[in-house]
């Protein structure tokens, strides 16, 4: 029993041995498969026989005629535009072609794509953008560059780059304002005698471009410039540009700074409508409207630069504010007239009661003097008929004469009281916020007109 226990045992192992020789042998047939061991890769050149001998440090036919460097763009984003620093932030896929006779292998037409670590071996184009403030290259999950070898030593060379551009910016007309700003791409250490930059024949259009949604801009138009940059120190130096167009779009601006403005003004003419005798509450309204719109001014150029120029916005704001702050003035005149009127008033009334109180006393003299005169008259008279002088005629009598004279200058002079009085009559104040109620919204639409036209046109 033993020897038989001993010969199925030595069975079942051999058994499990051929089962997993044969698991193993079908699991490398699979791995071998998907990893193109099959594949025939002798077309591939022999990239060490290509590198031996090149230096990386001078560039292709030194001592010749310059290099044509090809440039073409994509735009993958324009992330940010800033007023206050005058920059703005680029994602672009810059690709550089240019031929190079030494990495040329004629065995075979196909095009070789090799790893970005290839690129460390290679020379290329010192090229670098004039107006950037910062760049990055990309390296998630690895470094974002491409190389592609061409038969015939033409080279490919992509790299995806986000900079911070400056841009140098006119805001004389904002938020009504275009501005243009630029990418500039040139050589840092060869001059035109060793390189030369030009657009590449199918770069007509900047893909992605005319895709892009900006939250503030929308680029209207966009177009390629090639320059030769001449610096006294150091030569002539290739220059290609691309400039495009940025329109802002106001409706936010209309939103947040226009529509509130034009509301606090229409706001400031509601105390035409209040009574004259409701001061605090004109007052309060007045001054509320004044300070709202100190505070929209000075919220609205936080996010600007503080720059000499005079921008569009702050003409408006100014104009709201010269309103708002006119009609707390007509408030304060309307109601000093009010006043004045109603001291005039009381002042008036108190001479003619002190002038009935004098005509009074007067007019009860006169009948006194005229009592006494009239009995004087008649003892003259009396004593004229004794005498029997006829032909002699009754003089008036002194008094009457000089009561009749003062009279006179009296109502000359209160005639002249009266005539000064009128030309400097108050107007009354109900009539000037009768006035107002016309004259501020038609004025102020006036400016609005203008405004508009100036900065639109």
């Amino acid at each position: 029993m033993s020897h038989d226990s001993k010969y199925l045992t030595a069975v079942s192992i051999h058994l499990l041995q051929a089962f997993c020789l044969c698991s193993s042998r079908a699991m490398l047939s699979d791995i071998g498969d998907y990893v193109g061991t099959e594949i025939e890769i002798s077309w591939l050149p022999n990239l060490d026989d290509l590198m031996k001998g090149y230096a990386r440090n001078f560039r292709p036919g030194i001592g010749g005629p310059p290099v044509n460097v090809a440039m073409a763009i994509e735009v993958a984003s324009i992330d940010h535009i800033s007023e206050a620093n005058m920059e703005y932030t680029m994602t672009v896929f810059l690709r550089q072609s240019w031929r190079d006779d030494r990495l040329s292998y004629n065995h075979t037409n196909k095009t070789l794509g090799l790893d970005s670590r290839f690129v460390d071996k290679l020379w290329l184009p010192d090229t670098f953008i004039v107006n950037a403030k910062s760049a990055w290259f990309h390296d998630v999950t690895v470094e974002n560059k491409l190389i592609r070898l061409q038969p015939d030593g033409v080279i490919l060379y992509s790299s995806r780059i986000t900079s911070t551009v400056a841009c140098d910016m006119d805001l004389t007309k904002y938020p009504m304002d275009e501005q243009e700003c630029m990418l500039d791409l040139e050589s840092y250490g060869y001059s035109s005698e060793d390189i030369v930059y030009h657009w590449s024949e199918s770069q007509r259009y900047i893909h992605g471009l005319d895709k892009l949604e900006l939250s503030q801009f929308t680029i209207t138009d966009y177009r390629f410039v090639t320059e030769m940059m001449n610096f006294k120190s150091a030569g002539r130096f290739p220059r290609l540009s691309l400039r495009f167009q940025l329109r802002r779009n106001r409706g936010v601006y209309i939103i947040q700074s226009y529509m509130p403005s034009i509301l606090l003004v229409a706001m400031s003419w509601v105390s035409f409508w209040i009574s004259q005798s409701a001061v605090p509450a004109r007052v309060t309204l007045g001054i509320t409207t004044v300070l709202t719109m100190t505070t929209l001014m000075v919220s609205a150029r936080s996010s600007l630069p503080r720059a000499s120029a005079i921008k569009a916005l702050d003409v408006y704001f100014w104009i709201c504010y010269v309103f708002v702050f006119a009609a707390l003035i007509e408030y304060a005149f309307a109601h000093y007239n009010a006043d004045y009127s109603k001291k005039e008033k009381a002042k008036i009334k108190t001479n003619k009661s002190a002038e009935s109180m004098v005509k009074n006393g007067k007019q009860a003299m006169v009948l006194f003097s005229l009592s006494v005169t009239g009995m004087n008259q008649g003892v003259l008279i009396s004593r004229q008929n004794r005498a029997q002088r006829p032909a002699d005629a009754p003089a008036e009598p002194q008094e009457e004469a000089e009561t009749r004279s003062a009279r006179v200058r009296r109502a000359e002079r209160e005639s002249s009281q009266e005539k000064k009085c009128c030309k400097c009559k108050p107007i009354d104040a109900d009539t000037i916020d009768i006035y107002a109620r016309a004259v501020f919204p038609f004025t102020f639409a006036v400016v609005n007109v203008i405004y508009w036209v100036a900065y639109t046109m």
